[in-house]
């Protein structure tokens, strides 16, 4: 028996996997009419994956030793995740908790700069491909199953608006302010004035040039600069997609600067990505290739600290799936433009791209991945007591 029967035979308990090796030999495990087929194009790739499934896989995946020839990369993640993540999680090192406490999130101002300059600097074309037209990077809602991505990213503007209980005229802080996309939305349909802060010199170009395109001028302002060296005071604070990149040992000095930044009688909505589990090290594929710096907070990690600075959690949601079906339709979107990232970046790029969007959405589908969705005050009955303001049309 091969080492690959003994992983797999008694593993592969949902769907079907077959493995072609560099010889053409065909392995086949599980049951199922329609198998994963995967084709390793060199002796030792296998090998090399099972030393470290969690970093080595994508980068296979990315040197090209690996093709999916039936089913897609995301029928293969989804059939890993749902049978092998206990194999793949206990190659880690028992010592590994431990040490990403110690060591994953020491995210100074200049570290966070080049962290944020590493994704998101990258060709606002490969951007302007995939995300909707409105270019919101992170998670859209989708209120109906057949929303469009363009509709369910309002839906999800439309959502923090009514959060932020916001009156015109009030002054409002986007904390990570992307593309501007959410800035804009709140200055226009709440007629507020928006401060956006961002990390990144490419998301703050656009946003200006976007901001001037709609004539917001005078209701919105980017700034290139770092949440913890903003000075201002506001009636709301909002951060969506950021907090991901605050990094563990930076909560408490975040939600310090969120409470001194926020009026007595204001609101803060802070929407991440977040696990349902207890805390975990960030993912190594993701951390070397995507996003380094980053780490996904757990709720008792980001409840700690928001107790710590003195600030009442007034509403706490909790979304599944969303990030699932956003991934996807970007996924389907960047394979639209992939022969054109192709020219411009080569083929590794794109394969880095698209097992970077397959394995998230397959961590939100199988894995323990959500969104938070948490509303903040300093006082306890500034928000409405009931959720009926969110649904009123």
């Amino acid at each position: 028996m091969s080492f690959a029967d003994r992983l797999f035979q008694d593993r592969i308990k949902n769907g079907a996997l077959c493995l072609v090796d560099h010889l053409g030999n065909r392995s086949c495990y599980g049951d199922g009419d329609q198998p994963i087929v995967v084709k390793l194009h060199k002796k030792r790739t296998l090998l090399h994956i099972l030393r470290n499934p969690m970093l080595h896989l994508g980068e296979c995946y990315m040197d090209g030793e690996l093709d999916v020839q039936e089913g897609s990369l995301t029928d293969l993640l989804r059939l890993l995740r749902s049978n092998l993540t206990e194999y793949a999680t206990s190659k880690q090192s028992p010592l590994l908790p431990w040490l990403t406490k110690l060591t994953q999130s020491w995210n100074t101002v200049q570290a966070s700069l080049r962290n944020v300059s590493f994704h998101y600097n990258l060709d606002d074309l490969l951007y302007r491909g995939f995300l909707d037209d409105d270019m919101h990077y992170s998670c859209a809602y989708f209120e109906r199953a057949h929303d469009t991505l363009e509709s369910a990213q309002q839906a999800k503007c439309r959502h923090l608006m009514k959060k932020l209980c916001l009156k015109p005229g009030q002054r409002v802080l986007d904390i990570g302010s992307g593309w501007g996309s959410l800035a804009m939305y709140l200055a226009e349909h709440a007629e507020v004035e928006v401060t956006g802060v961002t990390l990144s010199s490419s998301q703050l170009r656009v946003a200006n040039e976007r901001a001037a395109e709609r004539n917001l001028g005078n209701q919105v302002r980017f700034l290139l600069e770092d949440y913890r060296e903003h000075k201002g005071q506001y009636d709301a604070v909002v951060s969506v997609g950021m907090f991901e990149h605050v990094g563990r040992r930076n909560y408490p000095v975040y939600f310090e600067r969120v409470r001194d930044m926020l009026n007595d009688d204001g609101i803060a909505v802070i929407h991440t990505i977040g696990s349902a589990v207890e805390p975990t090290p960030t993912n190594p594929w993701i951390k070397r290739y995507i996003f380094p710096g980053g780490y996904i907070p757990s709720l008792s990690e980001v409840a700690q600290a928001i107790e710590s600075k003195d600030l009442f959690i007034c509403d706490l949601e909790v979304w599944r799936r969303h990030y699932a079906k956003t991934l996807s339709a970007w996924n389907e979107r960047f394979q639209a433009i992939r022969n054109d990232v192709k020219e411009k970046q080569g083929e590794r790029f794109c394969r880095l791209w698209e097992f970077y969007l397959c394995a998230c959405q397959t961590a939100f589908e199988a894995d323990s991945l959500v969104v938070f969705q948490l509303q903040l005050a300093h006082k306890n009955d500034v928000a409405p007591l009931t959720r009926d303001y969110l649904y009123a049309s």
